[in-house]
């Protein structure tokens, strides 16, 4: 690729009050920076559409995180003006916060009929029932206040996938959502209608939100026909049974397994709760075809010959308790992994998820099973991207042909070479923002800028049932015991005079093994005698202050003895 020097937009001459207050702001709360979490709001005058609701999984600091979700605090505090949310597709990183989110925000929310069965699954889920969905095709219209969305096909790795043009009082806004070009798709309806693209350049588009995952993959994204390749080849001689796992939202994929199996007369088991759910709200829909009798209970796998079955399972991204972790760990109930069984992992590694996955992979393997995934697969492709590859990406560009240019849906590198693809389709590097979460965007008769003021838009953290609860400094607590563990000292202390009426007891979890160093747990007790006697000689006691001293004193003392930081808590009993 030949160098491109992407430079900062101008700035504009100050905008009037008054036009100011009627342009028209591209806010992504989601999205930029990083992968999934993707939400995107259009804001103008008293009018806001917002575009997904995405989790995202958590890098491996996030200790005991289960998802991240996108801060809807400058939503929250608009919700008058909001006028809906319209889902791009059925895929977690955009669909994943709206059991957390919907609540708050309470309307009504636009999708097609595939997107819109897995979202009422998932919000079965928390018990959230009655949700005002309504249902759009590719070529539908819809005016949401003073914006007016027409919806076209793209073709991606889910089926019913929609990309928007947006028609605004400042000018046309194409949204691609997630797409590729796939000329030869699982599905022939699902291809993405580049003749609708191309007739847009003659509406003169004001500006392209386009997909930028794949922004530094050259060259074309493969067919997934390569897949139907792959796995027929597999399955075809695999000697016993076939063990599959793959995101459940890929309902093409899962039509390829069942094409397979039927090709060479195997039945399909399913083992997984969102896998069973995605695949029974896509026969429900007519987006799967099953033929009669291939389907099996997972209960009844003893029945079959190893060389009859093809188990689907979840666990992709070796997810605590998936069923492929439950199996590779030799605690599933139904299927004990074997020598002769063929493991496929037909998805890609979402990045913060590496070592889980290959832990399960050497679990499996330990068990005699043969794996293939994507690192081992040779020339098979056992798993393409649903995302448009560099060419592709030119492609987009140079159909819609827009003043200016917006890549989203990626890290930042991934958005900064998004950009320079756009300017070497002859874009003009001041039309060409490359911006982050919170940032805003303001496009004013005609023309656009970067505006320096930004919203809230940081990470919402969900443990268990716990949505905002856990902030940076509980995350800060659990590195810090992971790193370098914790040590509890138990002081029970006469609560009349303040002396200590027995010797400290200490419990040390990940710091020391007691039974191995009782020479330092018994140096640690002498020297907590000797800290509280010296801050407790005053009575009544300050206890927690004298708290917070020993937690400093004891903390240093346990560094020069050890050259590890544990974290110190003192807990003082009165009697």
């Amino acid at each position: 690729m030949e160098t491109v020097t992407l430079t900062k937009p101008k700035p504009l001459p100050k905008l009037s009050a008054s036009s100011s207050g009627k342009g028209l702001k591209i806010i992504p709360l989601g999205g930029l920076g990083e992968i999934g979490k993707n939400m995107l709001i259009l804001e103008y005058g008293n009018d806001i559409i917002v575009i997904d609701c995405g989790i995202m999984f958590p890098p491996e600091e996030m200790l005991g995180i289960d998802f991240v979700i996108p801060d809807i605090r400058y939503l929250e505090e608009r919700k008058e003006k909001l006028k809906g949310i319209i889902i791009t597709h059925g895929h977690e990183d955009h669909i994943g916060a709206l059991p957390y989110l919907w609540k708050k925000l309470n309307v009504p929310i636009w999708t097609t009929k595939l997107t819109a069965g897995l979202i009422e699954v998932k919000m079965e889920e928390f018990n959230i029932s009655g949700l005002p969905i309504n249902l759009i095709k590719p070529g539908d219209k819809i005016k949401l206040g003073v914006f007016e969305i027409e919806f076209f096909r793209v073709n991606h790795s889910i089926p019913d996938c929609v990309g928007l043009v947006i028609d605004t009082p400042e000018g046309l806004v194409v949204h691609t959502g997630d797409f590729k070009f796939d000329h030869s798709p699982a599905n022939p309806k699902e291809k993405t209608d580049i003749g609708f693209l191309a007739n847009l350049a003659k509406r003169k588009v004001l500006l392209l939100l386009s997909d930028s995952t794949n922004a530094e993959v050259p060259g074309y994204t493969p067919s997934e026909t390569e897949v139907a390749e792959a796995l027929d080849n597999i399955i075809g001689s695999a000697p016993g049974r076939v063990i599959i796992t793959s995101f459940a939202s890929l309902i093409n994929r899962i039509q390829q397994v069942i094409n397979a199996a039927v090709k060479h007369h195997r039945k399909v088991a399913i083992s997984g709760r969102t896998m069973i759910d995605n695949i029974n709200i896509a026969l429900k829909l007519g987006y799967l075809s099953v033929p009669k009798d291939v389907l099996i209970d997972i209960r009844d796998v003893k029945k079959y010959g190893d060389d009859e079955l093809i188990i689907l399972v979840t666990g992709s991204q070796g997810e605590e308790r998936s069923a492929l972790v439950l199996m590779a760990g030799g605690e599933h109930k139904a299927v004990k992994i074997k020598p002769g069984d063929t493991v496929i992992i037909s998805s890609s590694m979402i990045p913060g998820n590496e070592r889980s996955i290959y832990n399960t992979i050497d679990n499996l393997y330990r068990l005699g099973a043969e794996v293939i995934y994507s690192r081992n697969s040779g020339l098979l492709n056992i798993h393409v991207s649903g995302h448009a590859a560099q060419e592709e990406l030119k492609m987009m560009i140079e159909l819609v042909k827009p003043k200016y240019f917006i890549p989203i849906h990626g890290e930042y590198h991934h958005l900064y070479n998004h950009a320079k693809i756009a300017v070497q389709t002859g874009l003009d590097s001041s039309k060409v923002f490359v911006i982050e979460n919170g940032q805003q965007v303001l496009f004013s008769q005609g023309r656009g800028q970067i505006l320096p003021s930004r919203v809230p838009a940081g990470y919402v953290l969900v443990d268990g049932s716990g949505v905002g609860d856990v902030g940076n400094i509980v995350l800060r607590d659990r590195q810090a015991m992971a790193k370098e563990g914790i040590l509890v000292a138990i002081m029970t202390v006469d609560a009349k005079s303040g002396k200590l009426l027995t010797s400290p007891d200490i419990i040390s979890r990940g710091f020391i093994y007691m039974r191995e160093r009782e020479d330092l747990v018994e140096m640690t007790r002498q020297k907590i005698k000797e800290l509280l006697s010296h801050y407790s000689y005053q009575h009544p006691a300050n206890w927690p202050l004298i708290k917070t001293l020993i937690r400093k004193d004891l903390g240093e003392f346990l560094y020069r003895h050890t050259k590890r930081k544990p974290m110190v808590i003192p807990v003082i009993i009165e009697v």
